[in-house]
């Protein structure tokens, strides 16, 4: 009974504080689902309240869905909302919404860059001049690698060509990327561990693969080692996957420390690293210095994964990867059965985008118009949000991920449908954890397809609906 202790406040009525009490013990589990709360007598015995102020809470239960009545037994709690049913409707809620009618809703869940900076242009130009040099050559299939002179540009201009350009292998994107090495590397039951939370692509792939996901909470520099290391004790671990820059959700950037220190253990216990190289292109603070773990990787532990289609142009789908040698033929293998070939005609243009040097004005381009909203956003956050939230500036990235503070009760879940229907929306943390009653104090908001006029229109609501809710909890506004 200690749980439903409660401290009132007397500015607010005293059922709306009971029911939100009891709401927040069921939405942490410290209430489980289908547990029967106590009789109205004696609830009202333990807190020295009417009858009637204990009825009166448990409608507004029943009412909002958390409370079950059965005559004769008594009311039991119920969770409002399954994560499952929750993704179910976070996904109805895009179909729903046409291109045409995306642009009426302030949408902070975008995770690609703008059309207003998409190169169209320069795109335009190297398409024509790609077809008038190679003519039907540039759509045949490719080589099951890729384009052989795209692999060399790569090697070129991201690796200095100190890789073998027949290690790289040309992808349909980064989460063809994870699949096509999943498959590769990953049997039933084999043990895998991500961050905590995680990118909920990769959390399906590897469930898809039936595999054991191990969670390791993540720091403001990196994973928990120590955490990671009583896991590594315990259990043979096959590859640990995780983004080095700008991570998503947490927005946590990797220290050189820890790429080492991961690398020295990948080692030591004979496991492989999945580096998701995501968004390091994107760097506005100075203090950030840009090196992939796989540059530090001496014994060939790492698979390394690049997307082009995050910073680039989304419909054309190219990414790569490089693996450790040891995998090669079977990750080959593993493209093969899960398409013959990425585009060619796609694959010659972004070579050519690269040998004429688009590519560096164009990331140029998105570093200046997006560290702008970064800012701006920043600055919002912090100036009409800073009692209900809590973060920490990536330095980076398209995104910031926001902590409810104590004194807002709804989840996170609860305020993405509040949103929905003032035309904003978000990313519930739900969405990127193993388990579904983790991440609910959590949302992720960006900033790709929002200019600065919707990011503070989008912040005013955010701010109204949270302090409405602090009120109605019985949390004063200071």
């Amino acid at each position: 009974m200690d749980k439903y202790r409660l401290k009132f406040n007397d500015e607010f009525n005293k059922y709306i504080q009971l029911y939100a009490h009891i709401k927040s013990l069921i939405d942490k589990n410290q209430i489980e689902d289908g547990e029967k709360l106590p009789s109205i007598r004696e609830l009202a015995d333990f807190l020295k309240l009417n009858k009637v102020t204990i009825i009166n809470a448990y409608k507004k239960l029943q009412a909002e869905g958390y409370a079950n009545q059965k005559i004769g037994s008594g009311t039991y709690a119920k969770r409002r909302d399954s994560i499952r049913g929750f993704k179910k409707s976070y996904s109805i809620t895009f179909k729903r919404l046409s291109s045409g009618r995306l642009s009426d809703v302030i949408d902070f869940t975008g995770e690609t860059t703008s059309a207003d900076f998409f190169p169209v242009a320069d795109l335009k130009a190297v398409l024509n001049d790609v077809l008038d040099r190679d003519g039907a050559e540039a759509l045949i299939y490719q080589d099951v690698l890729g384009y052989e002179k795209l692999r060399e540009r790569i090697n070129e201009k991201f690796w200095d060509n100190k890789l073998d350009f027949d290690d790289i292998l040309i992808v349909s994107g980064a989460q063809q990327g994870i699949d096509i090495v999943s498959k590769a590397l990953i049997n039933v039951n084999d043990n895998i561990i991500v961050e905590k939370p995680t990118y909920s692509g990769a959390l399906s792939v590897f469930k898809s693969r039936k595999a054991n996901i191990f969670e390791v909470p993540i720091e403001k520099d990196g994973v928990d080692l120590e955490a990671l290391k009583k896991i590594l004790k315990k259990n043979k671990i096959k590859c640990f996957y995780f983004m080095s820059y700008f991570q998503n959700p947490s927005t946590v950037s990797y220290s050189n420390y820890k790429k080492e220190e991961l690398l020295k253990l990948a080692e030591e216990h004979d496991f492989y690293i999945i580096e998701d190289d995501y968004l390091s292109e994107l760097i506005y603070d100075e203090s950030t210095k840009y090196s992939s773990m796989k540059s530090y990787d001496k014994n060939d532990r790492v698979i390394y994964i690049k997307s082009f289609s995050k910073i680039f142009l989304p419909g054309i789908r190219i990414g790569y990867l490089v693996c450790p040698r040891i995998f090669k033929d079977s990750v080959q293998n593993s493209k093969v059965n899960t398409d013959i070939s990425t585009s060619s005609l796609m694959q010659r243009a972004l070579e050519m985008y690269m040998e004429r040097e688009y590519w560096i004005e164009h990331i140029k381009l998105l570093n200046v118009k997006y560290k702008e909203r970064y800012d701006f956003m920043k600055t919002e956050i912090q100036n009409k949000l800073n009692e209900s939230v809590e973060f920490n500036p990536p330095g980076g990235g398209l995104h910031f991920y926001l902590k409810l503070s104590d004194r807002i009760q709804i989840n996170s879940i609860e305020l993405f449908y509040k949103l929905r229907e003032k035309g904003v929306l978000i990313t519930p943390g739900v969405m990127f954890y193993k388990h579904s009653n983790e991440g609910e104090r959590y949302f992720k908001i960006g900033f790709s397809q929002t200019d600065c006029d919707k990011i503070r229109k989008g912040i005013d609501i955010i701010s109204s609906v949270l302090s409405e809710e602090a009120k109605v909890y019985g949390v004063p506004n200071n």
